[in-house]
């Protein structure tokens, strides 16, 4: 029996937003998947594969690595895993100390997670850009955080971009919960929060960060924030998908207001004057405030970034090709003709 994304995401221990990368990237492809309305179904004899690759991606195993690994011999993986351990071996020490630290401060009356310090100060850094920068809108000059077992995400959007990220953490209790911060507030404390290699974040009628002996109380802001989720679940399949240089996207879109993006399936052309290679299916034209699009392109990561296009008129989601876990939506503008 065919399973659905979210029944297989449970039985594997990945994200469906994981899946959803992993299926992109060509790792992890689903068995089947609907014509009609684009869903992914998985076989459970997927689950082998989709567990070592959630294993060897909580190593923190660069993605070329693991393409290599999970078609390699079991004792080829095997030496690829010592390798990669024995440079972890004096910080994977050190966060088990800070690991047992915050286990026996945990109280079931309150929210707490404790999460990769680097990976929540980049978490923090990908998303607050996207928050709008006045109080015209209440809220959206927020970042609002959501705090589970299995994931905390971070989402910011000013109506024109729209940001996710999600870090998964070392660990949880009490409660989900949901929190909505200042922008700004959030920006200032991700330096201090980079130089902890954990830090706790405890949400009880406020929200308080903690790293070692110190700690940062951040206020919060009671109003309701933007249904995303249904954004996200409303996007049609893309009729467009192309992956393009970053940075040389990014450098093309300096000193330009509104541009065209003439796309096929190996070029993306950028008005009459630039023309970059491309990787991708389906053509499309599409026109982008070259400055909103450039700055969704600055806190991706990696040296590639993935465009899925659904339609012209319709959000465009910009995805780093290294890092499943962060997606920009960037709205595009109308061209003329």
């Amino acid at each position: 029996m065919r399973l659905t994304i979210s029944e297989f995401a449970r039985l594997v221990g990945l994200a469906p937003s994981a899946l959803r990368f992993y299926d992109d990237c060509g790792l992890l492809p689903p068995a089947e998947v609907d014509a009609t309305n684009g869903y992914r179904y998985y076989d459970r004899a997927q689950a082998g594969r989709a567990r070592l690759l959630r294993d060897l991606r909580e190593i923190d195993l660069a993605l070329p690595e693991v393409r290599l690994a999970l078609d390699a011999e079991s004792a080829e993986v095997a030496e690829l895993v010592r390798t990669h351990l024995r440079t972890l071996e004096a910080k994977s020490a050190a966060t088990r100390e800070a690991a047992t630290r915050l286990l026996t401060q945990l109280l079931a009356e309150r929210t707490t997670a404790a999460v990769g310090g680097p990976e929540l100060a980049s978490a923090i850094r990908q998303v607050a850009s996207a928050a709008a920068t006045t109080d015209e809108y209440a809220g959206l000059n927020c970042v609002q955080l959501q705090l589970a077992a299995d994931e905390i995400t971070l989402v910011a959007t000013d109506r024109y971009r729209l940001a996710v990220r999600t870090v998964r953490p070392v660990e949880f209790g009490g409660p989900s919960a949901r929190v909505l911060v200042p922008a700004e507030e959030l920006a200032a404390v991700s330096r201090w929060a980079a130089a902890g290699d954990v830090v706790r974040v405890e949400v009880n009628g406020g929200l308080v960060l903690a790293r070692g002996d110190e700690s940062r109380s951040l206020p919060v802001v009671d109003v309701e924030y933007p249904a995303y989720e249904q954004i996200l679940d409303g996007l049609t399949p893309p009729v467009c998908r192309v992956v393009v240089d970053r940075v040389a996207l990014r450098e093309a879109l300096a000193g330009r207001d509104v541009v065209t993006f003439e796309i096929d399936e190996d070029s993306l052309r950028i008005g009459a004057e630039v023309k970059l290679d491309a990787i991708g299916s389906g053509a499309v034209r599409i026109g982008f405030t070259a400055p909103l699009l450039a700055a969704a392109l600055e806190v991706s990561v990696g040296p590639d970034v993935l465009l899925e296009i659904c339609e012209p008129a319709r959000p465009v989601i910009v995805r780093s090709a290294d890092q499943g876990t962060f997606t920009t939506l960037v709205m595009p503008v109308r061209l003329d003709g």
